[in-house]
């Protein structure tokens, strides 16, 4: 069995596997910063300087001034803008994940395309009288030794 796992570890499969969860984690995170970072500020100071992460419902008795005094307290909160951001950093992973297998398909296509080969000229032909292959610039069968039209046929 530990050669089996071996053979399966070294021939590739699960290399290429480690390899695309490594990219995807280090993309996500890229992703999850473009939308915390760059994306949600204007949006936010465009909807009246309003900071996503901090709106949430607050579900306790007790009323706090942000919401991370809420989480600090532990309160039991709705957590909407945390939800808002992970609901755009999905929609922003699969746009790109969709980009990237588009463009891996495109150049698949571009490198598979088979290139059109003419077919031989042909160099024989058959004697319309014995049937016979023989060369195609032969003017008299060598077997039946009828002559043959001239042009090649």
């Amino acid at each position: 069995m530990w050669n089996e796992f071996k053979r399966f570890a070294v021939k590739g499969s699960m290399i290429d596997l480690a390899i695309g969860i490594i990219i995807g984690g280090a993309v996500g995170k890229v992703i999850t910063s473009f939308v915390n970072d760059i994306l949600m500020p204007p949006i936010g100071l465009l909807l009246g300087r309003v900071n996503f992460t901090s709106l949430y419902v607050n579900l306790g008795r007790t009323k706090y001034p942000t919401f991370d005094t809420a989480q600090a307290a532990g309160a039991p909160t709705i957590n909407i803008g945390l939800f808002l951001n992970a609901v755009i950093d999905f929609f922003l992973i699969s746009l790109v994940i969709f980009l990237m297998v588009r463009t891996m398909n495109r150049l698949r296509e571009m490198t598979e395309k088979k290139i059109v080969v003419a077919p031989p000229t042909p160099t024989t032909k058959v004697c319309p009288f014995c049937k016979t292959e023989i060369s195609i610039d032969a003017t008299r069968c060598p077997h039946c030794t009828s002559e043959l039209a001239a042009g090649g046929k």
